[in-house]
């Protein structure tokens, strides 16, 4: 995938005569960051199984393997349509709950890096949250071009789902992934969201990822 930051593959997954795609990241093809360290698939991993345990579905099935360019993730590819991106799906709102839930999640991942782009239509509908490599810092990161709900009310099946995830013990694969440093900083995180009201407003003004798509 030649237009990725870091060395990026589509591949062809086989097992019992099923075939699949993925979006196959290894560790040996990152381009080095000063405030990342190392290893920003295990951080792909991370995202998935914070989705997961939040309940939304967000991101595609991610997992952990040695591939032929060493350990990295292979997560579900989306044939999504390409034409489709944030800034295009927000004018729908058939979409607006699944995007709100996007912006909770960046919020309580500390995504550095949530693009338009990285907001998929797949084939079913919904929308996906991929390319989440750069979550998960101790340090306020926070990158997004998903303000529009900004001062809304967050609906109240979302906030019981992030005070049901701020009160229980992190999943033990999830914390796994994580840092001491970084597993209590997500907690905060997700605390101060499920105590919150409304969606926060971008009262700095520049929060926002570049390029913006």
């Amino acid at each position: 995938m030649p237009w990725s930051s870091n060395a990026t593959f589509l591949v062809e997954l086989v097992l019992e005569g099923a075939t699949t795609l993925a979006v196959y990241k290894p560790e040996r093809g990152e381009r080095p960051l000063w405030d990342f360290p190392r290893g920003l698939f295990k951080r792909e991993l991370a995202a998935w199984h914070l989705s997961e345990a939040l309940g939304w579905g967000l991101v595609p099935l991610t997992v952990q393997r040695d591939g032929p360019y060493g350990e990295g993730s292979f997560q579900f590819f989306i044939p999504a349509d390409f034409e489709q991106h944030y800034f295009t799906l927000r004018e729908n709102p058939a979409h607006h709950g699944r995007l709100q839930r996007i912006c909770l999640f960046d919020l309580v991942a500390n995504n550095a890096d949530r693009k338009s782009g990285h907001c998929l239509l797949g084939p079913d509908g919904e929308v996906y949250g991929v390319d989440n490599g750069l979550c998960f810092h101790v340090e306020p990161k926070l990158r997004t071009v998903i303000w529009d709900f900004g001062g809304e009310p967050i609906p109240a099946a979302m906030l019981d789902d992030l005070r049901r995830f701020a009160r229980a013990k992190l999943p033990k694969a999830l914390a796994a992934l994580l840092d001491l440093s970084e597993q209590k900083a997500l907690r905060a995180r997700a605390s101060a969201l499920a105590g919150a009201d409304c969606f926060p407003l971008d009262t700095e003004g520049h929060r926002y990822p570049w390029p913006l798509v």
